[in-house]
């Protein structure tokens, strides 16, 4: 019931420099569950935002009267990264003993958010649900831990697909759980869903 409506949420993203890609924003009102109307978009060229700043922003809707104001800051991404197997970031023994100095009883305290981080390798599922009416499916990955969540390539046509990639997350909290789900792309409809298992990091 509201024109001006305050939402003040935050919301992170991973963006990844060599991707040109844009922030797309829709807006929405809702009359009832069922029914719903969009009331507007706008667009956000991220690659020509200034770094290590936070941008306010009032973008005008698309085709629609009315305006949304955002705070937007483009900030280094500490922690997050997607590799392949052969290159995998603990792979090198300097940064490994980086890595335990950095986390060693004597350094507890000196950054108490910073708890760690997970590394986690996809390598292949096996014998997975044939999706496709010929008997395949096109498989992917997803892994979430709290609110990152990163993806696998597709393997199109495989019940056997092999990803062979290294994804490592920050932890935030250590009560967090690893979820892993499989998933079958269908071109523009949703994926279907081919299973899921769940992680929790203290049994890790």
């Amino acid at each position: 019931k509201s024109a001006n409506p305050q939402w003040r949420e935050q919301f992170d993203f991973h963006y990844f420099s060599d991707r040109k890609d844009m922030l797309d924003i829709e807006v929405w009102r809702k009359d009832n569950k069922k029914h719903e109307e969009l009331l507007g978009t706008c667009h956000v060229d991220i690659t020509a935002l200034p770094a290590k700043q936070t941008n306010c922003l009032e973008l005008p809707l698309e085709k629609h009267p009315g305006s949304l104001l955002m705070l937007i800051a483009v900030a280094p991404c500490t922690g997050v990264s997607i590799s392949d197997l052969c290159v995998c970031p603990l792979g090198d023994p300097n940064e490994r003993q980086q890595i335990s100095q950095r986390y060693c009883i004597r350094n507890s305290f000196r950054d108490i958010k910073d708890i760690g981080f997970l590394q986690v390798k996809v390598l292949k599922a096996v014998d997975l649900m044939a999706a496709d009416f010929s008997g395949k499916s096109d498989p992917f990955c997803v892994l979430e831990l709290g609110n990152d969540m990163l993806q696998t390539h597709t393997v199109y046509k495989n019940l056997n697909p092999e990803w062979n990639k290294v994804f490592t997350f920050p932890i935030k909290d250590i009560h967090d759980v690893l979820e892993v789900t499989v998933f079958d792309e269908d071109g523009d409809k949703p994926p279907d869903f081919l299973g899921k298992v769940a992680i929790p990091l203290l049994s890790v």
